[in-house]
């Protein structure tokens, strides 16, 4: 069963990504890959790789996709015409992709044989995460804050609008 799983994951990756390359609206296109980014972390946790599979939530389907979002905003991209026909015809792939990927983490709930085991007892907490961060990596640290503040710059930058001079 997880075999079967696993190839469903593929192809609904695969499908939501192809769906991804091939959409006009840039807003559909994020919606599209962060479908195709739920179905690799559920192939991440059916590989045994638990960890990996909430980072790609985390990062990748989180944070980039709200960045990319936030991007699409700023600059006011929009497709150059404007769909027609019914809103199912629109709206099918995505809502289609999002059933088989509950589907799928609902049968990987249902099989998964660690699901009723209790926690298990190294639990870390946040303070001796911290400290193992910033003590062992601090230039690490340092450096993604820099690359924070230099994103944060170029956004306020971007997003000014007061002091641009219109080109004729």
């Amino acid at each position: 069963m997880p075999a079967v799983i696993f190839y469903l994951l593929g192809g609904t990756a695969l499908a939501a990504t192809l769906m991804c390359v091939t959409r006009r609206n840039p807003v559909h296109a994020v919606i599209y890959l962060v479908n195709a980014l739920f179905a690799l972390a559920l192939m991440f946790y059916l590989l045994g790789a638990p960890l990996v599979a909430a980072w790609e939530v985390i990062i990748y389907a989180g944070a980039i996709m709200v960045l990319f979002l936030f991007i699409i905003m700023m600059l006011e991209l929009s497709a150059e015409q404007h769909p027609s026909g019914p809103g199912w015809l629109r709206w099918g792939p995505v809502i289609l992709l999002s059933l088989v990927l509950l589907g799928a983490t609902l049968l990987i709930l249902a099989l998964d044989p660690k699901a009723a085991e209790p926690v298990p007892l190294f639990y870390v907490t946040p303070r001796k995460f911290a400290r193992a961060l910033f003590e062992r990596y601090p230039l690490a640290v340092e450096i993604v804050s820099f690359q924070l503040l230099f994103a944060a710059v170029g956004a306020f930058y971007l997003g000014r609008t007061g002091s641009r001079k219109e080109e004729p």
